[in-house]
């Protein structure tokens, strides 16, 4: 689909760094992450949801660290997955350091709760020796008591200011692997938070509208803050946080970043509500299609539309585009063209098999140019050997 004007999102420009493999900011695709709802010292149930997470599509994944033995439990969780772990430290500087040397690829702590600048100054040693990055994580429910007193009340300034205060914590400690948080659970004030940190400094963001509630509310809540900042260039990396399973987390923010065009995982269905027109029952057929194609992470766009008032234009856009036709006689569409016909007989099975297929090319293709290249990159080597 040609990318109109209309339709631009110009990233604000950040500078890189990395948690692990995963490069955040700068040009890098704007990478999805939760957090861990085991006990860290369970180690094969925080492996199992961490395992799930990342067939969810998840790049990175935070884990709470609230004592030594959870800091420790980090060496034997890391050798099991592939996705890089963000250590959730508060106040206590000897875990951030137990769990940069146990695998973590990032330190998720505020520099000014975690005590004196000999402690600062021995977990940045830890991060820089192991090679951590660190996310700076402003709450507004957690702001420190100078600043409350200066302002009141948790206000945007108030935590733009907390942030940059924890920044040149670190920066005189010469260290800038890091990333920025200003979270809070009210939307208004969040949004103007981050707006206001996105002017004031070019590091990385981690995005998110914290206790934003459970998978309905806060479904709702989160596109509605990071929707308005995500419009605006604003996030480098994000999180969905909902009490619900972490993989719904995964899920929402996919489903954010794909309607923004800025990351493109799995199925897309462009589905019609349904009315008294529809000549198939979309609801039912749309719920169990999602299902059987939860398994393909080819990006894919798909329009299930119950009559031809809006079906054929909502084909022409799509991959693979089904609609309602009388006589339970439905059209079916291929890279925006009328292919085939089917009659009202097992809807679902006949689309998954079509995507099915048109993934398999795709990867094919995608498997074919990468070899071409890498045989041209071999060629050029080669030939500068010489």
């Amino acid at each position: 689909m040609t990318v109109r004007p209309y339709r631009h999102i110009e990233r604000r420009k950040s500078r890189l760094i990395h948690v692990g493999k995963v490069p955040v900011g700068g040009d890098a695709p704007i990478s999805v992450q939760t957090m861990t709802n085991t006990l860290t010292t369970d180690v094969k149930a925080t492996v199992e949801q961490i395992q799930r997470i990342e067939q969810a599509g998840a790049d990175i994944v935070r884990v709470s660290c609230p004592d030594q033995e959870s800091a420790l439990a980090l060496k034997q969780i890391t050798r099991e997955i592939t996705i890089p772990v963000v250590a959730d430290i508060h106040f206590h500087y000897k875990r951030a350091i137990e769990a940069a040397e146990n695998g973590a690829a990032c330190l998720r702590i505020n520099p000014g709760n975690i005590g004196s600048a000999d402690r600062v100054r021995d977990v940045v040693k830890a991060a820089k020796d192991h090679g951590c990055s660190i996310r700076i994580g402003v709450n507004a429910g957690s702001l420190e008591k100078d600043l409350l007193e200066k302002y009141g009340e948790p206000c945007p300034e108030a935590m733009v200011e907390s942030a940059l205060d924890h920044a040149r914590i670190l920066e005189d400690h010469d260290f800038f692997d890091f990333k920025i948080s200003v979270k809070a659970s009210d939307v208004f004030l969040a949004v103007a938070a981050y707006q206001g940190l996105a002017e004031a400094c070019d590091y990385p963001l981690h995005i998110g509208i914290t206790e934003a509630g459970g998978l309905r509310a806060g479904t709702v809540k989160s596109s509605i803050g990071l929707g308005m900042l995500l419009w605006s260039g604003i996030g480098d990396t994000i999180r969905v946080s909902l009490s619900a399973d972490p993989v719904e987390e995964v899920q929402v923010a996919y489903e954010m970043l794909k309607s923004l065009n800025l990351r493109r995982r799995g199925v897309t269905v462009i589905s019609c509500p349904s009315c008294a027109r529809q000549q198939f029952n979309v609801i039912k057929t749309v719920e169990v299609l999602e299902q059987r194609l939860a398994h393909i992470t080819t990006p894919m766009t798909v329009s299930v539309i119950g009559c031809v008032v809006n079906g054929p234009g909502e084909a022409r856009e799509t991959d693979i585009g089904f609609t309602g036709g009388g006589s339970n006689t439905h059209q079916v569409y291929i890279a925006g063209q009328p292919d085939h016909r089917l009659k009202d007989e097992d809807i679902v099975g006949h689309l998954v098999g079509l995507v099915e297929k048109k993934a398999a090319q795709i990867e094919a293709e995608k498997a074919e140019a990468a070899r071409i290249e890498a045989g041209k990159a071999e060629a050029a080597a080669a030939e500068a050997a010489e």
